[in-house]
């Protein structure tokens, strides 16, 4: 209701989900690989204080762009000579993936990564409850400005915080009302959600844990997978049992071709059961206006 009195009397044009990758300057990764590299939010380039990362994001890009731009133009008449002279096939080492380390070394050294450090254990604190996570929030944006010398550790990763059903009411959420909220394939029409019918599916659970969707996922957490997903993609089938003493069982059926690559469950599904894959041909949702 509090944020229904800013939509009401727009037109919705488009509909999209991302997971926001709070780790920060913590969780930023090797950036550079033979032939690659990461940029922006695949980084992790996110503020989560200010929850922004549009201006890292472009820096990001800027940085990989003159550090390739380098690579790709440099003289490398004295690395031929050297080819030569051990009988090395330079046309074949000429051809072989190069990496743009100055990228990582660049990144290192900006603003970028300052603006991160400076924020680093914001996030951290409130893992120590809301009233001292936001003091804390406060005192290392406007006055310590990243110079602490200590570091709040994440010791468990997202989905190993997930609490037992148990312990919540469930909530009752509204039918879609078409004005306001819209049903799910109306969302994912708007989003232009594309994967060709017969590529493999890219969302897979994980073979050793094949057996957590129905143990663990359902009984423990109510199926979390079919209630965070905003596209629809996992839902939960009850199937009768050999045992005819034994209640149903619940089983998980994927409907990976409507993904809209949010990587929720990737992050969040009990034990990470999940493994999400880079879909062929570039398939998923086609966003314009995002």
């Amino acid at each position: 209701p509090a944020v229904m009195k800013h939509l009401e009397g727009g037109e919705c044009i488009s509909y999209g989900a991302r997971a926001l990758n709070e780790g920060g300057y913590h969780a930023i990764p090797e950036l550079t690989f033979p032939g690659g590299a990461l940029l922006g939010c695949s980084a992790g380039f996110l503020n989560s204080v200010k929850i922004k990362g549009s201006h890292t994001a472009i820096k990001s890009g800027m940085t990989a762009g003159e550090a390739v731009f380098e690579l790709l133009t440099k003289d490398d008449q004295a690395e031929k000579s050297v080819y030569n002279m051990e009988m090395i096939d330079y046309e074949e080492e000429l051809h072989a993936p190069m990496q743009a380390t100055k990228y990582q070394e660049d990144m290192n050294t900006n603003w970028v990564s300052q603006e991160l450090k400076e924020v680093r254990n914001c996030h951290g604190a409130f893992h120590y409850g809301l009233i001292p996570g936001l003091a804390y929030a406060a005192a290392s944006a406007w006055l310590l400005k990243g110079k602490e010398s200590w570091t709040f550790h994440n010791t468990k990763s997202d989905a190993e915080k997930t609490k037992p059903a148990s312990e919540f009411k469930e909530i009752e959420y509204p039918k879609p009302d078409g004005v306001i909220s819209f049903d799910i394939l109306t969302n994912l029409a708007r989003g232009g959600v594309n994967h060709e019918g017969d590529q493999p599916p890219h969302l897979r659970v994980k073979k050793e844990l094949a057996d957590t969707a129905s143990a663990v996922s359902m009984p423990v957490y109510a199926g979390p997978e079919a209630r965070f997903c905003p596209a629809g993609v996992y839902e939960y089938a009850e199937e009768e049992s050999a045992d005819a003493e034994k209640a149903p069982c619940s089983s998980l059926i994927i409907n990976a071709q409507n993904c809209l690559h949010c990587k929720t469950c990737d992050i969040k599904a009990p034990k990470n059961h999940i493994k999400w894959t880079v879909p062929e041909g570039g398939g998923g949702p086609a966003y314009t206006v995002l």
